[in-house]
């Protein structure tokens, strides 16, 4: 985990000026998949990987903005902010920046020194990490009060008409709303949530295929596109319905005529997929571990053979990891095409899952994987370092 006191030394070395830190998490989705942008049901949780935001106050109207991942300084002003192609890391800060300005925050110019520890690529929401911790950084800095559902919004905005990338709000909203040991099952309609706690006695670890996968890909957003053409032909025979959250698995089989073979297939998962969140909340509210195996390898079934967003590499690892000692249940989680698996395991089998999962996927597929052993962790923050412990550093 990044130390807040490097980053602000980092950030004294470049700017010469103090500043305040913050940070947002990562987060994996335990089963809901592409279900948010459906209206519908999701379970995820925020993860101990985050983005850190270090910050200070200007006197003119301009973001600079540093990435220390990518070892680059963007300059942005905040009265000309406009989308661009091609898309930039940039693009991100900016286009949060871009979302508050236009619903009614007006900004201070600030220094930025972004360093993230979310996996790039990885489908565990780096993007999102990005988003809130910035959003929450600059709305500090200006002064504003954090009202966290409305940063979600935002933020979710920015990367739908900025970035392009056509999400839901499950990210973002988790990335500032997340609980320590706790997952979020959340109606991404109404935007209504409650906390659920997991058991103590399980891990939550994430197996990353290092297959790279790109949620702003035009894979992403055709199946979103597909949903809401779902939608529009059996709004013809169910009227009032406004996603495929509103329709029921005997109402899509009734009208199953109406669509095309794929359509009915990505419907049958989002209308199957919701029900299993339900699920899977009901079991982890009584504390019954043993049935969320079924659930969430179903979930992988669906997405692999109905929304049709797995990969060989998911399907090896969900495979191999489902056969280990002390596994409750695993999955592919995130957009898809590539990325990680989620798997529920007993805390004291932990590691020997870690090295077995490891050896036999780099067996199979030669690829190392990186295997993380996580917990629920807090959402966005303010990172609090007495100015005595921040060191001296130079770049």
């Amino acid at each position: 985990m990044i130390d807040p006191r490097a980053v602000l030394a980092k950030f004294r070395a470049r700017f010469d000026s103090a500043a305040a830190v913050y940070r947002a998490p990562g987060r994996v989705n335990l089963i809901g998949e592409h279900t948010d942008y459906n209206g519908g049901f999701v379970l995820p949780a925020a993860i101990g990987f985050s983005c850190w935001v270090a910050i200070a106050p200007r006197d003119d109207r301009k973001l600079v903005v540093y990435s220390e991942n990518f070892d680059e300084t963007h300059e942005v002003s905040l009265d000309a902010l406009s989308p661009r192609t091609p898309k930039r890391w940039v693009d991100y800060p900016a286009g949060v920046a871009w979302a508050l300005e236009q619903a009614g925050f007006r900004l201070r110019g600030a220094n930025l020194y972004i360093v993230g520890e979310v996996p790039l690529g990885a489908g565990l929401s780096s993007s999102a990490a990005i988003d809130v911790a910035t959003g929450y950084a600059l709305l500090a800095t200006s002064r504003y009060p954090i009202d966290r559902t409305r940063l979600a919004l935002l933020c979710q905005r920015a990367e739908n008409e900025f970035v392009g990338a056509r999400t839901g709000i499950m990210d973002q909203f988790v990335s500032c709303h997340g609980r320590a040991g706790h997952a979020l099952l959340l109606d991404c309609r109404s935007l209504d949530f409650r906390v659920l706690p997991l058991p103590p006695e399980m891990k939550l670890i994430i197996c990353n295929t290092m297959v790279r996968h790109e949620l702003g890909a035009s894979e992403y957003n055709t199946r979103r596109s597909e949903c809401e053409e779902a939608v529009r032909r059996l709004g013809e025979v169910l009227p009032g319905i406004r996603a495929l959250r509103d329709v029921t698995l005997s109402q899509l089989q009734q009208h199953r005529q109406r669509l095309s073979d794929v359509l009915f297939k990505r419907s049958r998962h989002v209308i199957t997929e919701n029900d299993r969140v339900c699920k899977t909340a009901d079991a982890l509210g009584q504390g019954y571990a043993p049935s969320l195996g079924p659930l969430l390898a179903e979930s992988h079934r669906s997405l692999r053979e109905d929304y049709q967003v797995s990969c060989g590499e998911l399907d090896t690892m969900v495979e191999i990891a489902s056969r280990q000692p002390g596994v409750y249940g695993a999955r592919m989680t995130g957009g898809g095409f590539g990325g990680c698996t989620i798997n529920l395991v007993r805390a004291a089998d932990a590691l020997e899952f870690q090295r077995r999962v490891s050896a036999e996927y780099a067996a199979a597929t030669g690829r190392k994987p990186d295997i993380y052993i996580c917990e629920a962790s807090e959402g966005a923050e303010a990172a609090v370092v007495p100015a005595q412990d921040v060191p001296s550093v130079s770049l």
